[in-house]
C-alpha cells in the first residue's frame, strides 16, 4: 500500500464498524516524538454513521509545542508539524511505537552496545537505516563442518605409530585404563563445551571465545595463549610423525642411518632399523617450511580439500581390521599370531621398562616407561576437539551441530580405541608389540603401503590445520586489543594473518629440532589439559552460578560434571608430570599477572561479574555505576506496597504483589526492594516508618521473598516516590523495575486524585530509566501452588530491550506457569513484510533460545476485525467522559481568562488526536481478547503518558485497554537491553 494511500473500514454486518467509519492513512514516525497511531479523520459530514455516534462537537486545539518552548524551537515545531502532517505521523503513535521491522535489526542485542534510539522526552531524532542482506557464503552441517574436522583431528599420528607400542608395554588392561582415562577427559570437556557453545552465538577465537567470555579476559588470554601454543607444538608433532613414518616406509630415503641389533640386551634374529635423529631434524625442518609455503598460498583451498585427507585415513583404518582379521591366514610373520587368545593372555598385563630414544627395549636406555608417561604420549590422540567450535561461523545450526558433532566424533574415536586395544592385544606378540612400531601397516591388508600413504596424508593434514588454526587464534587474541605486546599480529578482517603464521612456524620448527614425538607430546598435552580445564571450569561457573541470560539449548550437563572434568584434568597433568604441570600452570598465572596489569579493560559479561552481583559488597567495588552487561543482567524490582485502596492493618503489602515479585526472579535469585510511603512529615512520623519497615519485613520474610523493605515519609505519594526513584539503592544494585499495581478503583471510588498520582509515576520512571511493569487483575494472580495452563500471551509492540520476552522466560520458570507456552504477538505496518517479519522474529527469538510461536498481525488484520457490543459501550463512554472532562476544562479557562489547565499545569489537547488515541487502544483490546481469551497471562507495552493531556485522558486511555482482560502485565522497558545473543 503506498504511503499516502487512505483505506476506508466498513462491515455492514458490524454495527461498530459501520458507525466507526473513517478514513486511515499509514504514516511515519513524527520528527518531534517518534512516536505513531492510528490516524482518523474525522466523520465525514453527511454520512450515514454521523449521526449513530454521540455528538460531542471536539473542538481542534494545536499539540506538540510546550509553552515554555524556545521561540525558534516552536516555529520549527510548528513547521515541522505542519510540513509533514500526516505524512509523517505514524500508527500506535500513543505507544512510542518503534516498528518491528526495524527493531529487528537488533544491534545492541547481537554484538556490542550501541546507544538506544531516543525516547519522545529526549527531543532527539532518530535516524534508522535499512540495507539489503549481504549475501552470505554456503554454510556447513554437522557432518562436513563438525563430525569430520573434529574426526580428522582426534584422529592422527599417535594411533597410527604408538599405540600398538603402547599395548605392548602397559598391556591390554592398562591400556584400556589410559583410554578411559583420556577419553573421559575429552567426553567431559565436550559436554562442558556443548553447554557453552549453545549459550548464545559464537565469534573467532574459538576456545578463547568461550573461556574469555565466561572466566573475563585475563583467564581468556592466558589459557588462550596455552591452547596457541598446543596448537603450534601440535603441528611439530604431526610433521614429525609424517617424516617418521617416511623413512621408516623408504629406509633408503635417509642420510644418517639407525641400526639396532639387540633388544633388551641378546641378540636379534633381523637387525631393527630406525630413522636418525639428524634425520628427523633434517626432514621436519625442511616440511616445515614447505607446509609454511602452502600455508601462506592457499589457506581457502586448505580449507576446501581438508575433507579429502580424511578418505585415504579412513580407508586405511579399513584396511588394517581387515589385516587383523585376515593374519597368519595369507602373509604369515614373525611375532604375527593372529587373533589367539593365547596372545591375548600373554599381553594383558604391563611390561614397563626402560628403552631408547628410538623407543625400543634397552636396559641401557635413558627413558623409563611407566603408566603416567604413556598417559601424557596417548593424550594428544584425544584431542581436536575443538576443531567444529573454531568452525563456528561456517555452520548453519551452531547451537546444533557443536554438541551433537563433536560428541559423535568423540565417542566414535573413543570406541575405535578401545576396540584396537583388544584387537592389537590378540593379533602379536609381546616383542612385535614394542619393536615394530609400524604395526599397524605390517599387518594391514593388502599391504603395508596403504597404511603409510594414510598416516602421511592424515599427519599432513592435520599439520595444515594447525598451521592454519593457531595463527588465527593468535589473530583472535591480538584482534581484542587486550595485550598490547599481540598488537603485532592484529589482523584486518577478510585478511590472512601472515605474522601469526610466522610465528606459529617458528616454534613449530624449534620443536621439530627436538626430533623426538616421545618428548613433545607430553609438552603439548599440557597446554591442551590447561585449555580443557579452563573449558570446563567455566561452564562450572556459569552452571553454578545459574543467571538468566544462562539458558543453553544442549540440556545433558551440571556443574558437578564440570567440576569433575575440570579436577580429571589437574590430574592428568599431575600424573603425567609434576614439574611439567607446575611449568604450564606457572605459565598460564604469568600471562594472567600480565594481563591483568598491563592488559585493556574490558567487560564481556563474563562469569566472575554475575558471582559479584550475588555479593553485594565486592560488586559495587567491582561493577561500580557502569552499564550491566546484558548477560549479567538481573531484575531487581521496586515494589511498590502501597495499593490504590485499603489493605487489612496488619498486610503491609498486597500478597499477590509479593508472589508475583517472586515470579521476576530465576529460582528465586534476585534481591527485590519493598517500598511503602506514609503522608506526612518526617519528624512527626519518624517512629511510625520504623514500625512500618518492621512490620513489612516480617511479611517479606513469611512470603519467602529475598528482598528489603523501606519506609519512606513524604508529604504525599507524588513527592515520595520521586525521592524514592532518585536514590533508591547503591550503585548497580539500584532498583531497574517499577512494580505496581493497576488503579482499577479510580472510577469507582471517584479517587480523584489517583490520575495525576499514577501518571507522575510513570513519567518518574521514564525520566529516571526505570522499567515499569503494572499489574492488572492481581487479586486473581495465581500463587504458587496455583497451576496454570494455556499460553502467555506478549503482545510485542515497542522495543524495550527484550524486557517483555525475559519476563515471559521468568514466568516459565516458575512451578504455576512451567506448563504454558509462549506466543509472540508482532505488531506490524500495512506495508511490512508479514512473512519476513515473521521469519526474522522466529530467528531471533531461536538465537536467544527462546521457544515461542510467533504470530504476525498486520494493521490491515487490525482494522478487519469485528468488535463486541461491549466494546461499543466503552467506547462510547468513554467518548463522553472525555468530552465532559474537556468541556469543564473549558468553561475553567473561560471563567479564569487563563489556558486550558489540568492537574495544576497548562495542557494542550488536539481533540482529533485523543479520538486516535481512544481508538487505538480499543482495537488493541478487541485483538487481545480475540487472540488471548484463553491465554493464562497477557504481557502488553505501556504507552508513555502523551505529552500536554490531562492525566484523566491517560486513565480513559489505559482503562479501554486492560477492558474485559483478566489478567494483564503491562510493561514498558528502558534504554538497556537485557537480552543478548552470544555466549
Amino acid at each position: 500500500m503506498e504511503s499516502g494511500e487512505e483505506i476506508e473500514i466498513a462491515d455492514d454486518n458490524n454495527e461498530f464498524s459501520s458507525v466507526m467509519g473513517r478514513k486511515y492513512s499509514p504514516v511515519m514516525a513524527h520528527d518531534n516524538d517518534n512516536s505513531a497511531v492510528v490516524e482518523m479523520s474525522s466523520v465525514r459530514p453527511g454520512s450515514s454513521s454521523s449521526s449513530s455516534l454521540p455528538n460531542h462537537d471536539l473542538k481542534k486545539v494545536k499539540v506538540g509545542v510546550h509553552p515554555n518552548m524556545a521561540s525558534d524551537e516552536r516555529e520549527e515545531s510548528l513547521a515541522n508539524h505542519n510540513t509533514n502532517g500526516p505524512q509523517r505521523e505514524s500508527k500506535l503513535e500513543l505507544f512510542g511505537f518503534d516498528s518491528l521491522v526495524n527493531i529487528l535489526g537488533l544491534k545492541s542485542m547481537t554484538g556490542d552496545q550501541i546507544q538506544a534510539p531516543s525516547s519522545p522526552r529526549d527531543g532527539e531524532d532518530v535516524t534508522l537505516t535499512f540495507e539489503q542482506p549481504k549475501p552470505t557464503a554456503d554454510k556447513s552441517g554437522t557432518l562436513m563442518g563438525v563430525f569430520m574436522p573434529c574426526l580428522q583431528n582426534i584422529l592422527g599420528i599417535i594411533y597410527y605409530i604408538r599405540f600398538t607400542w603402547i599395548v605392548g608395554l602397559a598391556g591390554i588392561g592398562e591400556s584400556l585404563l589410559v583410554v578411559a582415562c583420556c577419553g573421559s577427559c575429552t567426553f567431559l570437556t565436550t559436554v562442558s563445551l556443548s553447554a557453552i557453545a549453545t549459550n548464545g552465538a559464537m565469534k573467532g577465537g574459538g576456545p578463547y571465545y568461550l573461556i574469555g567470555r565466561a572466566l573475563g579476559p585475563e583467564v581468556g588470554v592466558s589459557i588462550g595463549l596455552c591452547f596457541f601454543l598446543g596448537n603450534a607444538i601440535s603441528g611439530a608433532i604431526y610433521v614429525l610423525g609424517a617424516v617418521e613414518t617416511f623413512l621408516n616406509a623408504v629406509p633408503s630415503a635417509g642420510i644418517f642411518r639407525e641400526t639396532i641389533t639387540r633388544v633388551n640386551g641378546t641378540d636379534i634374529a633381523e637387525p631393527i632399523t630406525s630413522p636418525s635423529l639428524h634425520d628427523l631434524q633434517i626432514y621436519g625442518i625442511v616440511v616445515s617450511i614447505l607446509l609454511c609455503f602452502v600455508v601462506f598460498g592457499g589457506v581457502k583451498m586448505i580449507n576446501r580439500v581438508a575433507p579429502a585427507f580424511l578418505v585415504p585415513v579412513i580407508f586405511s583404518l579399513l584396511c588394517i581390521f581387515v589385516g587383523i582379521f585376515s593374519a597368519r591366514h595369507d602373509r604369515p610373520a614373525v611375532g604375527i599370531t593372529g587373533l589367539k587368545l593365547e596372545s591375548f593372555k600373554n599381553n594383558w598385563g604391563s611390561a614397563y621398562q626402560m628403552t631408547n630414544n628410538a623407543g625400543i627395549p634397552d636396559p641401557n636406555g635413558k627413558i623409563y616407561w611407566d603408566f603416567n608417561a604413556l598417559v601424557g604420549l596417548f593424550f594428544p590422540a584425544v584431542t581436536g576437539i575443538m576443531a567444529g567450535s573454531n568452525r563456528s561461523a561456517s555452520l548453519k545450526d551452531t547451537q546444533r551441530s557443536i554438541p551433537v558433532g563433536t560428541l559423535a566424533a568423540t565417542l566414535t574415536t573413543t570406541g575405535l580405541y578401545l576396540v584396537s586395544v583388544l584387537l592389537f592385544g590378540a593379533v602379536a606378540t609381546r616383542d612385535k608389540l614394542l619393536t615394530d612400531r609400524l604395526l599397524t601397516a605390517t599387518v594391514a591388508w593388502p599391504f603395508p603401503a596403504i597404511v603409510y600413504v594414510g598416516i602421511i596424508l592424515s599427519t599432513l593434514g592435520a599439520a595444515l590445520q594447525s598451521l592454519t588454526g593457531a595463527p588465527r587464534l593468535l589473530a583472535a587474541i591480538a584482534n581484542d586489543d587486550i595485550l598490547p605486546v599481540l598488537n603485532y599480529f592484529k589482523v584486518a578482517d577478510g585478511h590472512e594473518p601472515h605474522a601469526a603464521t610466522l610465528f606459529t612456524v617458528f616454534i613449530c620448527i624449534g620443536c621439530v629440532v627436538i626430533g623426538n614425538i616421545d618428548l613433545v607430546s607430553p609438552t603439548s598435552t599440557m597446554f591442551y589439559l590447561v585449555c580443557y580445564a579452563g573449558v570446563n571450569l567455566s561452564c562450572f561457573l556459569l552452571d553454578l552460578l545459574d543467571a538468566p541470560s544462562w539458558r543453553p539449548r544442549w540440556k545433558f550437563h551440571h556443574w558437578s560434571l564440570s567440576l569433575v572434568g575440570a579436577l580429571l584434568c589437574i590430574v592428568i597433568m599431575f600424573l603425567i608430570s609434576w614439574a611439567f604441570t607446575i611449568v604450564s600452570l606457572a605459565l598460564a598465572s604469568l600471562i594472567y599477572y600480565y594481563v591483568s596489569i598491563k592488559g585493556k579493560a574490558g567487560d564481556w559479561g563474563d562469569g566472575f561479574k554475575s558471582a559479584y552481583f550475588q555479593l553485594a559488597l565486592r560488586s559495587l567495588r567491582s561493577l561500580g555505576a557502569n552499564q550491566v552487561h546484558p548477560k549479567n543482567w538481573y531484575p531487581i524490582p521496586l515494589v511498590f506496597c502501597r495499593p490504590w485502596g485499603k489493605l487489612p492493618e496488619n498486610v503491609p503489602c498486597h500478597p499477590k504483589l509479593a508472589d508475583f515479585a517472586n515470579c521476576m526472579k530465576k529460582k528465586g535469585r534476585g534481591m527485590s526492594i519493598f517500598v511503602s510511603i506514609i503522608d506526612g512529615d518526617y519528624h512527626e512520623r519518624a517512629e511510625d516508618a520504623k514500625e512500618a519497615c518492621k512490620q513489612l519485613s516480617t511479611y517479606i520474610d513469611y512470603k519467602q521473598c529475598e528482598g528489603v523493605a523501606e519506609i519512606v515519609v513524604a508529604p504525599n505519594m507524588s513527592e515520595g516516590f520521586r525521592g524514592i526513584v532518585q536514590t533508591m539503592g547503591l550503585g548497580n544494585l539500584k532498583p531497574n523495575i517499577i512494580v505496581m499495581r493497576y488503579p482499577e478503583i479510580w472510577r469507582s471510588e471517584n479517587l480523584t486524585d489517583i490520575p495525576a498520582t499514577f501518571v507522575g509515576i510513570i513519567n518518574d520512571c521514564i525520566v529516571a530509566n526505570k522499567a515499569v511493569v503494572i499489574v492488572k487483575g492481581l487479586d486473581e494472580w495465581p500463587n504458587e501452588y496455583q497451576r496454570q495452563y494455556g499460553t502467555i500471551d506478549l503482545y510485542w509492540i515497542v522495543r524495550d530491550g527484550g524486557l517483555m520476552l525475559l519476563l515471559s522466560q521468568l514466568l516459565l520458570t516458575k512451578d504455576s506457569f512451567e506448563g504454558c507456552k509462549i506466543q509472540v504477538f508482532c505488531i506490524a505496518e500495512e506495508d511490512s513484510d508479514a512473512e519476513g517479519l515473521k521469519a526474522d522474529v522466529k530467528k531471533f527469538l531461536y538465537d536467544l533460545r527462546m521457544q515461542a510461536e510467533v504470530i504476525v498481525l498486520t494493521m490491515k488484520s487490525w482494522e478487519a476485525q469485528g468488535e463486541q457490543q461491549e466494546s461499543v459501550e466503552a467506547f462510547s463512554g468513554a467518548q463522553q467522559r472525555v468530552a465532559s472532562y474537556l468541556e469543564v476544562m473549558k468553561q475553567q479557562a473561560q471563567r479564569d481568562g487563563t489556558p486550558l489547565i489540568a492537574d495544576g499545569k497548562p495542557v494542550f489537547v488536539e481533540e482529533q488526536q485523543v479520538e486516535k488515541f481512544l481508538y487505538t487502544t480499543l482495537k488493541l483490546n478487541i485483538m487481545v481478547q480475540k487472540y488471548s481469551r484463553m491465554a493464562a497471562v497477557v504481557l502488553v507495552s505501556l504507552p508513555p503518558p502523551p505529552l500536554n493531556h490531562p492525566a484523566t485522558f491517560y486513565m480513559e486511555y489505559m482503562d479501554l485497554l486492560v477492558e474485559n482482560i483478566p489478567r494483564l502485565l503491562i510493561v514498558r522497558g528502558y534504554h538497556k537491553d537485557v537480552v543478548t545473543l552470544f555466549t
